[in-house]
């Protein structure tokens, strides 16, 4: 298995690409703490894994919690080799620089930006601990070409993640700690269901995507387990899409 005996933190595990992470690195011998904002949505998650995980309720944004998660992450399993940091969000009301309110801003950084510094804060000094480890970060296709349609704190936000995960990849590499940022295309989850629910705005960004498809959680579950393990131990400071070649191509919208 190829996460045996290694301890990981998963934010966003109650759901999308974190449950579908929490469940493929528990099957590859990791134990997982299960962080999510809502503690039965951790906890299912969890459940769903059996004695291998734990869940922590947190708010990625609020230093307290987030020192807390990489807290109990040591006292339950003794160690701390992975972190993924990968809770985020989109707000509907996010637009265009000219219309997106400062408190839709704040919100979005706040979360998507500051939660991924925090996370970062806390757990390398775990990872130290640990002898070193893996931190990989949620960014975005949109962090390195811009999307298709206005969302201008998600792109700032996930730009910032982009930019402090190289930070952190130089820093730390002499002390054995990675550090990557995945970079998704849009993924069929319960969110982008809803927020493309109108057909012509789910082509409008579907038109861009080579494969004609959205990807899918397990998809990017699978990037991820890739730059936890020891396979990808020379893999830092990466901008690893997986976007189905959406920054590959030039597509004319229809």
């Amino acid at each position: 298995m190829r996460l045996n005996g290694k301890v990981a933190l998963i934010t966003g595990g109650g759901s999308g690409i974190g449950k579908a992470s929490c469940l493929l690195f528990a099957r590859e011998g990791a134990k997982v703490v299960v962080v999510d904002l809502r503690k039965e949505t951790a906890e299912a998650t969890a459940k769903e894994i059996g004695s291998a995980a734990r869940a922590f309720a947190a708010d990625v944004s609020k230093a307290k919690d987030a020192e807390g998660m990489v807290r109990f992450a040591e006292e339950q399993f003794g160690r701390l080799d992975i972190v993924f940091n990968n809770a985020g969000v989109f707000h509907p009301d996010d637009d265009s620089v000219t219309n997106t309110s400062e408190e839709i801003w704040d919100m979005v950084i706040d979360i998507n930006l500051k939660g991924v510094f925090l996370g970062c804060k806390y757990a390398v000094p775990a990872l130290l601990r640990a002898g070193g480890g893996s931190i990989i970060n949620t960014a975005s296709f949109v962090a390195v070409m811009g999307a298709a349609t206005p969302q201008i704190a998600y792109t700032a936000s996930k730009g910032g993640v982009l930019a402090m995960t190289r930070e952190i990849a130089v820093e730390f590499a002499r002390k054995n700690i990675r550090a990557n940022a995945l970079c998704p295309g849009p993924v069929e989850t319960p969110l982008l269901q809803e927020l493309l629910s109108d057909p012509a705005r789910r082509q409008r960004r579907l038109v861009h995507i080579p494969p004609g498809r959205f990807g899918k959680a397990e998809e990017m579950a699978n990037a991820a387990l890739f730059l936890a393990s020891d396979e990808s131990s020379f893999v830092n400071g990466s901008t690893f899409l997986v976007d189905g070649g959406i920054t590959a191509a030039y597509v004319t919208p229809e």
